[in-house]
C-alpha cells in the first residue's frame, strides 16, 4: 500500500484545525466548495467540476485525530484521510495523511501535488479564517493562477 503524506505548522489553536478537518463547513472553507452533508450519519460528498466528481467520505473512528474512510472514487475508494493535530506551544503541528493507495500510479502522483496544495489551503481558512476560499469551487479550481496538473 501507498501513502500520501504532509506535515506543517499552523499559527492556530487546535481546536480550528480540528472543526476545518472535520465538518462539512470546514472542508467547504478550504478544500471544495460543494459540500453536503448525508442524511442518516457522519458521512459527506463532496463535488468536484460541477459534480462530474464526487467523492463520498464517512467519519471513521480515530484516537487521536480526524479520519475519513473513502467509500468511492476510482482510485479513492478504500482510502483513508486522516489528520492528527497536536498543540506545539502557541502553534499547532498537523500531520496529514491519505492511506491505503493499491499502486503509486499517475494519479497518485498529481494527488500528492493536489493534496500539498490544500495542506495550504487549509493552514489559510485556519490563520485567517475570513479570507479563506476552497481550492475546488463548484466549476474550476482557485489556484492563485498556479496550473497544479
Amino acid at each position: 500500500m501507498n501513502d500520501i503524506r504532509h506535515a506543517l505548522t499552523i499559527d492556530a489553536p487546535l481546536e480550528r484545525i480540528t472543526d476545518l478537518a472535520a465538518t462539512p463547513e470546514g472542508l467547504a472553507a478550504w478544500w471544495a466548495e460543494d459540500v453536503v452533508r448525508l442524511p442518516g450519519d457522519e458521512a459527506v460528498q463532496l463535488g468536484f467540476f460541477d459534480r462530474t466528481t464526487t467523492y463520498r467520505l464517512r467519519r471513521a473512528p480515530e484516537s487521536d485525530g480526524v479520519r475519513w474512510r473513502c467509500e468511492t472514487g476510482h482510485e479513492w475508494a478504500g482510502t483513508e484521510i486522516v489528520f492528527r493535530a497536536r498543540a506545539a506551544g502557541p502553534h499547532t503541528q498537523l500531520e496529514f495523511a491519505h492511506q491505503g493507495w493499491a499502486a503509486e500510479t499517475p494519479y497518485f502522483v498529481s494527488c500528492n501535488t493536489v493534496w500539498g496544495h490544500l495542506m495550504f489551503k487549509l493552514k489559510e481558512a485556519a490563520e485567517h479564517p475570513a479570507a479563506a476560499r476552497p481550492l475546488f469551487s463548484r466549476s474550476g479550481m482557485d489556484t492563485g493562477g498556479a496550473r497544479l496538473y
